[in-house]
């Protein structure tokens, strides 16, 4: 064979060889793309919310109730959920709730501590009148009926309550009672509710 049939062939070779490396070169960054694409949707859900998230790091305050430490672990305002929201609430000896009803359902898990339930059935048109005592422990669970007046209490003088709370429907509208005795119509209407306030984004309100 000539030799420069060789040389051509050589040349041939040479540039193949260039040119799989270059593919394999953009084939590796195209998988290398994928599976960071692969990795960004399964770490963040469709709100933008990590999938785990380590609760100590989650802004908590009192918004203005004595002894209270809030957490909003889902929210509406905050996260986008418009399903439910959860909250992470410890209540100090001694703090508590406003009075207050809403049009939502609430599921609260104690995680420690104790405390009370107040609960007025919203059977009386006028106002809640006198509430019935639940007495709430550790490892108990307990729910609100929609627009039933309650007030949870840490009765506790000497350990904090920590509750997980679920309510459905967010964002929630509360309305809060000076006392037990506050006509139904007096009531004053919170919406937003407190956390919500210190954020950002606006609440819609789709109810």
């Amino acid at each position: 064979m000539p030799d420069c049939c060789e040389n051509n062939q050589s040349i041939q070779l040479q540039r193949l060889s260039k040119l799989w490396q270059i593919n394999m070169g953009f084939f590796h960054y195209l998988v290398f793309l994928i599976a960071l694409l692969f990795f960004a949707t399964v770490e963040v859900n469709s709100h933008g919310v990590p999938i785990v998230r380590n609760i100590n790091e989650l802004a908590q305050d009192s918004y203005g109730i004595p002894g209270l430490s809030h957490i909003t672990v889902a929210g509406s305002v905050l996260h986008g959920f418009k399903e439910v929201e959860v909250w992470l609430e410890t209540f100090a000896p001694g703090a508590a709730t406003p009075i207050h009803r809403h049009s939502c359902e609430e599921v609260f898990v104690v995680l420690k501590g104790t405390g009370t339930l107040y609960l007025a059935s919203n059977s009386d048109p006028k106002h809640p009148g006198s509430p019935q005592e639940f007495p709430i422990l550790s490892n108990s669970t307990f729910h609100i009926p929609v627009n039933d007046v309650h007030q949870v209490w840490n009765t506790n003088e000497s350990e904090d309550l920590q509750v997980l709370v679920i309510i459905s429907r967010p964002p929630i509208k509360a309305f809060i009672y000076d006392d037990w005795l506050m006509p139904h119509t007096a009531a004053k209407l919170k919406f937003p509710i407190f956390w919500d306030e210190y954020q950002t984004q606006p609440v819609k309100d789709e109810l």
